[in-house]
This record gives C-alpha cells, structure tokens and sequence, in this order.
C-alpha cells in the first residue's frame, strides 16, 4: 500500500517537473522570438541609416554651413549650435537635479512633502517634450515679442534633463551604505561635508552616468526647439537669436524635395546616432570601472 502511494506520488511529480519543462522551453522559445524579431528591425534601421547616410559624410559635412536648395553644403552650424544648447541644457539642469536629488535622499527621505517632489519628478521624467516646449515658448519666447533663442531652446532641454538628474542623484545618494554616513556623523563631521564628502564621492559614477544620459536624450530631441531655438540657415554664436541645430535640420531636410538636403538629413542622423552611442559607451564605462572596485 505505501509503495503504491510512493509510486503515484512519484508519476506525480514526474508529470508536474514534465509540465514545467515544456512551459519553460515554449517561455524561452518565445523570448528568444521576440529577441530576435526586435533585434532584426533594429538591424534593418541601423543599416538603412548607414547605406543612406555613408555617401554624405565628408570633411564638408562638418567644415560647411547649411546650404540653399540644390547647393552643396555641411551642418557646421547646425552641429555648434547642438552643442552650445546641449552643453548650456547640463550646465543649467544639472546642479539644481543634483540638489533636488540631494534633498530628496537626504532630507526629504521620511516627509510627505518627498513624496510629492517625487511623484512631480515622475510625471515631468514621462512628460512630452513638445509640451515643454510650448511651456518655454509661453514663458520665455512670447514674454519677449515673439524673438526665438538659442537660450529659450536650452532652457526647454534644461526641463529634460533636470527630472534625469534628479532621479538618478536621488537612487544613487540612498545606494551609499548607511553606515558611512554614520561613521561620518558619529565623528563629529557636518551634515553637509558628509554630503560633500562622503555621498558625493560614493555616489559620483551614477550621478555622472545620469548626467551623461540625460544628454544622449536630449541630443535628438526636436520638438522643443521648434518653439523656442526655431533655427538659423548662418553661423550664430549669439544665445539671444535662432540658431541651428542637428534634429531641426533633419526635420526640415528630410520632408523637403531636394536630395542634397536628404542626404544631409541622413548623415546628420548618423552622426547622431554615433554620439549617443558613444555617450552610452562612456555611461557603461563609468558604472563598469566604479562596480569592480567594490566587488
């Protein structure tokens, strides 16, 4: 009797570890199918991106302004304007997210008032860039008679990289093991020298890799700027006028009839594409190079 309920339990089992295995092999089946399906239409854009845009890149891509139609030309202004809006963006958004980080780890951690900061912070990471910029234009650009800038421009991409800046500052402060902040305070050091540091110093590569995501998002972005830097067929350097930039230049070129400014469009999407790469490389990077010590 007892090795009869031995063996049932045993058909038992063995059914249930049969059952299992086969729900496991059709679950990795079907996620190495969508792997797959994902990976080949990413694929498929990389290379439509490479075979359309290789014939554009030239020293003139980059030594050229932007050109009137059926002309030759480059994207000079439009690459140096990217990058005074991209860098002007971090250098404004990128202390106040590091202090609403700080404040939210460190002070606001057990208040309600913390979870509100956080809950806004939440809606703003997720909100439409486009409303931003018409947020920008409303506050900045319409206030001042309608005059577009490379500094109403900064300023919306400063609204995209502050809630990046803030989060990330904020996980990375409360990943710092507690007790050494209490080692610190337990010697007599200051709050904000312990911040200063001891957070600071722990919690740099994250920060640093937030700050570095936070421009490979805003790098393409369009919208915004279409309400407030608009853009500029010459060299500016002046932040108070239009000026250009890479993803308005892609818009403009790729929806027109000339090919010359198609093919201009496509090489600027691939030098785009190559810098938040690379940015994301340096992002691994820096996480990589601060884990192994610790390990």
């Amino acid at each position: 009797m007892a090795t009869t309920r031995q063996d049932a339990r045993l058909r038992t089992a063995d059914a249930l570890f049969r059952r299992r295995k086969a729900f496991n092999a059709v679950a990795i089946a079907l996620a190495c199918a969508a792997a797959a399906f994902g990976l080949f239409f990413l694929g498929w854009i990389l290379w439509t991106l490479f075979a359309k845009a290789i014939g554009g890149i030239d020293w003139a891509l980059f030594t050229q302004d932007t050109p009137p139609p059926m002309q030759e030309g480059g994207l000079r202004n439009a690459f140096f304007g990217s990058a005074v809006m991209c860098i002007m963006a971090i250098l404004i958004g990128t202390p106040l997210g590091v202090a609403a980080g700080t404040w939210l780890a460190e002070y606001g951690a057990g208040r309600k008032l913390g979870t509100v900061v956080r809950f806004v912070n939440d809606i703003l990471l997720s909100a439409p860039s486009i409303v931003l910029g018409l947020f920008v234009y409303t506050l900045i650009v319409a206030q001042s008679g309608g005059n577009f800038s490379a500094l109403a421009g900064s300023v919306s991409l400063a609204f995209i990289v502050l809630p990046v800046v803030v989060r990330t500052t904020d996980e990375m402060l409360r990943l710092v093991p507690g007790q050494m902040r209490e080692a610190a305070l337990s010697l007599g050091v200051p709050q904000w020298k312990v911040i200063v540091q001891v957070m600071y110093r722990s919690a740099s590569a994250g920060i640093i890799t937030g700050v570095l995501l936070a421009l490979a998002r805003i790098s393409g972005e369009t919208a915004p700027l279409l309400f407030t830097a608009f853009g500029n067929q010459y060299w500016s350097t002046d932040v108070f006028q239009p000026m250009a930039s890479v993803p308005v230049v892609m818009y403009q070129f790729a929806g027109s009839p000339y090919e010359s400014w198609q093919t201009l469009a496509w090489a600027g999407a691939l030098v785009l594409a190559l810098f938040v790469l690379l940015v994301s490389l340096v992002a691994r990077a820096l996480l990589v190079r601060k884990r192994i010590p610790n390990d």
